[in-house]
C-alpha cells in the first residue's frame, strides 16, 4: 500500500502526499506526490483524471512536510512530484531534488524511427 497523508490548511483547503510506483515507463521506483485541492475527495479525483486509477488515501501515516506544503502552494498547478526515497521514509534534508509538473510524470516517450 502507497504512504500517504493529508493535511488541512486554515483556509479549508488540504494538501495531499502520496507515496506511488513509478509509472511503468519512467523506471522502478517510487515517486512522491502533492495536490493542493478543496478536499481529499477532489485531491485523488485530480489524481485520477490523469490516468493513476488506483490511488486510495487510507490514514494519515506519512502527511506533507511544511516545505512540501509551501512547495505546492506556490506552484501554479498545485500538483507536483519528485522521487520517493527508496525506504518510504521522508527526510528532512530530501532537498537534493526539485519539485517537477505532474506533467512531466505522465509524459509518454514519442516513438523515433
Amino acid at each position: 500500500m502507497a504512504a500517504g497523508g493529508f493535511c488541512k490548511l486554515p483556509n479549508g483547503t488540504v494538501v495531499v502526499a502520496l507515496n506511488l510506483p513509478r509509472p511503468a515507463a519512467d523506471g522502478p521506483g517510487c515517486v512522491r506526490v502533492l495536490v493542493h485541492s478543496a478536499n481529499r475527495a477532489r485531491a485523488l479525483t485530480r489524481l485520477r483524471n490523469l490516468g493513476l486509477r488506483a490511488v486510495y488515501l487510507r490514514g494519515n501515516a506519512a502527511p506533507p512536510t511544511p516545505d512540501e506544503v509551501t512547495a505546492v502552494l506556490h506552484h501554479p498547478d498545485g500538483l507536483i512530484w519528485r522521487t520517493a526515497p527508496d525506504n518510504g521514509v521522508l527526510s528532512p534534508d530530501l532537498t537534493t531534488e526539485l519539485w517537477r509538473p505532474i506533467r512531466s510524470l505522465l509524459r509518454r516517450p514519442t516513438a523515433q524511427t
